[in-house]
């Protein structure tokens, strides 16, 4: 064979047959919400047009501050599912730590667990690392959540790290580095409850009694035997010890039903409020001083879940003294912008900013009507319908 049909014989072996030939396909990098927590049941455009900066602030928020339960039922639903994320969530570890870490306060630990499960980047990030320390410490994996906190490279000197360490250094039987650590920590930022449980599991002192708050101070609590049935549970200790997932809230909405004409047992059944709106607002309009303000405010909320109301019924709604809630302006106007456009994640984290920064009691009635509105516009029907019903039980 001569040397140039050698080269061609070799070039051909190289290239092989067109079918042998493989494709290789650049993954897309993965962002802070695609990966499903659960099935909820909402679209994979869910977070279209949504800005990342308004999902950086309220995501932390729901993580440290209590919503109240209609809040935190829309909460867990659209943090749980799975759909692309805003513009600028690819490779964000910080806020895919934060979306773990609002799940597992708010209840929602299994959905945590999942997406923490592909989550790339734990080492690297102290949100993400927290996470999962946290659903370890839950499930009752102590060596987990130190192993965790042993490989984590930034952030090892926030407060939660050293909270966690001094308890590891003490389950290794290291009791002097464990003093140590307990009293940085402690030095840092003193907390009473924490410092009872470390002082009882370094220096035998008196426990007291179990703490729940969250998943170091149930494995503190654990490793000195305590009565755990004797203590109240946070959500995420709560979900953890029964192994459900939470459940929807359920809103009596008895004392009022008589006098709005059934119309919460209807809102109850799921079932569209229009038939006897008209009659409340009528009724609201005339009613006597004593409870009128009242029935305006159910006649308000079920108002904004309504599709477009005939001009009488506007025209008695626009003279309702019910006073302007408590959110700021701005945030009114992105919330009818997101409604409008039917940005259906915007809207929602719009309306839990609002519910975040108010605390477990909900919105005030006039941000929660226009939390109601949005919501139902934007296609969160069974949401809107929620913050109604939690409204209407809170005019007792």
């Amino acid at each position: 064979m001569t040397r140039i049909a050698l080269l061609l014989s070799l070039a051909l072996l190289a290239a092989g047959p067109a079918h042998a030939q493989v494709e290789v396909s650049q993954l897309a990098a993965p962002d802070a919400f695609s990966t499903p927590g659960r099935d909820t049941g909402l679209p994979a455009d869910l977070w279209r047009g949504t800005p990342i900066e308004t999902a950086r602030t309220v995501l932390p928020l729901l993580a440290s501050r209590p919503l109240s339960p209609a809040g935190a039922a829309l909460a867990r639903k659209v943090l749980a599912t799975g759909a692309p994320g805003p513009e600028g969530s690819v490779g964000d570890e910080a806020l895919a730590g934060a979306r773990a870490n609002a799940l597992i306060a708010l209840g929602d630990v299994t959905a945590a667990r999942r997406i923490l499960e592909r989550a790339p980047g734990l080492e690297r990030n102290a949100e993400l690392s927290r996470a999962a320390a946290e659903t370890a410490l839950l499930a009752g994996d102590a060596p987990r959540a130190c192993a965790v906190a042993q490989a984590l490279s930034s952030g090892r000197g926030d407060i939660y790290w050293l909270r966690l360490r001094a308890f590891c250094l003490a389950e290794a039987g290291q009791a002097g580095p464990a003093q140590l650590t307990f009293d940085l920590a402690q030095a840092q930022a003193r907390d009473a409850t924490y410092g009872r449980l470390m002082s009882a599991r370094l220096l035998a002192t008196p426990p007291g009694a179990a703490s729940l708050r969250n998943g170091l101070d149930l494995a503190l609590s654990r490793s000195l035997n305590l009565d755990l049935a004797a203590a109240k549970p946070a959500p995420a200790v709560a979900a953890a010890q029964s192994g459900a997932e939470p459940a929807a809230p359920v809103f009596d909405v008895s004392a009022l039903d008589a006098q709005i004409g059934g119309l919460g047992a209807t809102l109850l059944a799921g079932l569209p409020p229009e038939a006897g709106v008209s009659a409340l607002i009528a009724a609201a309009a005339d009613a006597a001083p004593a409870g009128r303000a009242r029935l305006q405010a159910a006649a308000l909320l079920l108002s904004a879940l309504s599709n477009d109301l005939p001009g009488p019924d506007r025209a008695r709604v626009a003279a309702f003294a019910t006073p302007e809630g408590r959110a700021p302006a701005g945030r009114n106007l992105a919330l009818e912008a997101a409604s409008d456009t039917k940005r259906v994640g915007e809207a929602a984290l719009l309306a839990l900013w609002i519910g975040a920064e108010v605390g477990a009691a909900g919105p005030a009635l006039g941000d929660r009507a226009r939390i109601v509105r949005t919501l139902a516009r934007a296609g969160l029907v069974d949401d809107a319908r929620l913050f109604a019903l939690e409204g209407l039980a809170a005019l007792k």
